[in-house]
Order: C-alpha cells, then structure tokens, then sequence
C-alpha cells in the first residue's frame, strides 16, 4: 500500500497506541478486546470501550478501499502493507465473535545495541562479543525462537554490525527488516516476494547482484529453506530467522519445512555444513526481574566431523531454573573464522579447556545460580533464578 496514502487512515484511537515505541502489536477480537504486546511488559489486556466492532469494520473498509479490494462473506481475509505497519483482518463471518484484526508495528529502526543487550541481560558481554566475532567473521547465523520472541530485532542488530563496505540484499515476502532505510548510505537492496517473483526467482537475480550477505526475514516454508540452502552453497553468507524451540533443532526443522524424501542425514549434513551458528531466542515474564524479558537462552555450533557426520556443540544453554552450560567453540568454527582473519582464543570464555575428540579444546562449567547470586565468570552478566 502506498504510504501516503496509508497515512490518510483515520485509525481513531488506536492512534494512541501506535505512536509508542513500547508496543509492538495490537489485537482486537471478540467483541471489543484489546491487547497490547509491549516491549517491556509482554502481552497484556486494555480496557477501552471506544475500540469497538464499528471502528474496526470502518478502519478495515477504509483499508480495502484504497486498496482497491473487497472485503466481505466473499472475500474474509484482508492484508494491508506500509513501510512501517501490517494489518490482518478477518471478516465476522469467518471470526463468528465479532471482525478480528491484528496490526503490527515494523518501525524502520533498531532497536537494539550492545549496552541495552548487556544492561537488560539478554545477553552476557562474552557471549555477545563471541557472536559480534561470528558476524565478522562470516558465519551463517540462523535465529530460532517463538513468534514474538524478537528474532528479527536481534537479526536486525547483528546485520547492523556488518562491515560497511559489504553489500546488503534482504528478501522478505512481508516487509519488517527496513535496513535499507535505517542505513541509506550502504549498498543495500531490499526485496520483497510476491505472487509474481517468488522465493526462487529472488534468489535466482540476487545471486546475479553480487552480495556480501544475504538476509531471509524468516524460514516458513519449502522455498525458503531452498532459498538458505542455495545461498550458503554458492558461498554467499546469511542471517535469517526461524520458528523452533531451541538453537539445537534448526537444521531438523528446516529438514521438516522442505517435505520431501531428501535423506534426512544428507540433507542435515549439508546444513551442519554451511550454517555455522544457531542462537534461540525467548520472550518470558521474570519474576526475578519483575518484567517482560527476552534473552538468549541457547548457542549452538554446527559442523560436520571427519566421516560427514552432523555434529552439534552446544556453545551456550541456559535452563528455566537458572542453570547455565558453557562451551567453547571446536577447532572447525576457529579454523572457519581464522580464513576471515577473525582468531577466536583458545579459551575464549575461559572455563580452563582440555582437549577434547573432534578437535574441540572445550570443558562445561555448569552453575545453578541462586537468587541474588552472580556467578563466578569473569565478564558474564547477572544471571538470577528465572
């Protein structure tokens, strides 16, 4: 939708809502509830009358006007695309409690830096400097996590560390990433999918534009595993994002997104091969820290050892009651990153290494951390009990 023309919507007081920061999404359903889902407090009810069934039908047929769509028993579903927002609407004869609606908010920004990272503990200062050098040095990095859990702010930030002078191209078949917009000056092209270019015929004029790196906003189908997988093949470099419930069953669930009768291990092999990094991300209510708190939760390294075997090495792994598991990474991602003149130390996290089989010089350091106790690792950010 065009943008000026977006920006004619008489959105009411839903106005309110949308010129704060804090909030990410807003959904009304069944009969007049609102809910707001915030960065900092999570998901959560408000009471406001005025947000009714009247204001969301004319907010929607204002919506399919301009659009030139029709919105009815005929046609119940209705999407609407800005630069900086999406609207969902499904008509009251598919959603029988009343017209449902969900807007979310795809600000041209990032939101996130190292000092926010570290101060909110979502991440330690080790860990994130250790994916900064991952980014650096060329690593395929996949973001895994529930909806809402911020993958994209976090695939947004890391892409923001790229060198400058590294060409940009990202794909999206809904526009959230905006890095064009956010960094003008670089040599980013962002494009979109649709009906007409799918995933296939995309990658096949971005391989032709010669980037650095390559970002998917999220793996959700057949395609777009295709997609991953032919880009890191021809030794191009991605970030993208993916729905899972842990760093370590990335490859796995892409292996059940392509459905086909691919050999599982072949097929796994090949990602082990060229994605070097998985990270998963979750959103939670800390009782700890009395808010809304996203932090990564798990690391993972991918390789494939001597006889073509996937290997997974858990980097970093964090459980609900507060223990933690620390792992250095093999000799395979040292010696990948050491091509790109990135040289990872030894005992990158120091946890006193000993040689272990696959070439990794890595121990676990396991810690339960009680409430209002910091563990005992040099620069790692104050993990409580959850």
């Amino acid at each position: 939708m065009n943008d000026a023309i977006f920006s004619q919507l008489d959105f009411g007081p839903l106005e309110e809502f949308l010129s704060q920061d804090d909030i990410t999404d807003i959904s009304y359903s069944n009969g007049g509830q609102v809910w707001l889902k915030t960065l900092s407090r999570g998901v959560f009810k408000v009471e406001r009358p005025d947000v009714n069934n009247a204001l969301m039908e004319k907010l929607a047929f204002q919506c399919s006007n301009v659009m030139g769509k029709t919105f009815n028993m005929a046609h119940p579903f209705l999407d609407a695309e800005s630069t900086e927002l999406r609207l969902n609407f499904v008509h009251d004869s598919i959603a029988t409690n009343g017209i449902a609606c969900l807007i979310r908010k795809t600000p041209a920004k990032i939101r996130l830096n190292k000092e926010k990272l570290i101060n909110e503990q979502y991440v330690s200062e080790d860990l994130l400097d250790f994916l900064l050098q991952c980014v650096q040095g060329h690593a395929n990095i996949i973001v895994s996590g529930e909806t809402g859990s911020g993958k994209t702010e976090l695939v947004k930030y890391l892409a923001s560390t790229t060198k400058e002078d590294e060409k940009i191209i990202s794909i999206e078949d809904t526009l959230e990433l905006h890095l064009d917009r956010i960094f003008p000056h670089r040599d980013i092209v962002a494009m979109k999918t649709n009906n007409i270019a799918s995933y296939t015929d995309v990658l096949v004029t971005c391989m032709r534009q010669n980037p650095i790196w390559i970002l998917l906003s999220e793996v959700r189908s057949a395609e777009a595993v295709l997609a991953v997988r032919n880009s890191i093949s021809s030794g191009h470099h991605i970030l993208s994002t993916i729905h899972s419930d842990k760093a370590a069953s990335i490859p796995m669930r892409m292996y059940s997104l392509l459905e086909t009768n691919q050999e599982v291990e072949q097929f796994l092999s090949t990602i082990h091969r060229y994605v070097q990094i998985g990270v998963y991300v979750k959103g939670y209510m800390s009782k700890t820290l009395g808010r809304f708190q996203r932090e990564i939760m798990e690391i993972c390294e991918f390789y494939v050892d001597e006889e073509n075997k996937p290997k997974t090495n858990t980097i970093y792994q964090k459980t609900m009651d507060g223990k933690f598991t620390l792992n250095n990474p093999t000799n395979h991602l040292r010696d990948y990153l050491s091509i790109q003149g990135v040289i990872l130390p030894d005992d990158i996290f120091r946890t006193n290494p000993s040689t272990q089989s696959g070439g990794a010089q890595s121990t676990v350091q396991r810690l339960h951390v009680s409430q209002n106790t910091t563990p005992v690792m040099p620069r790692m950010a104050n993990t409580e009990t959850l």
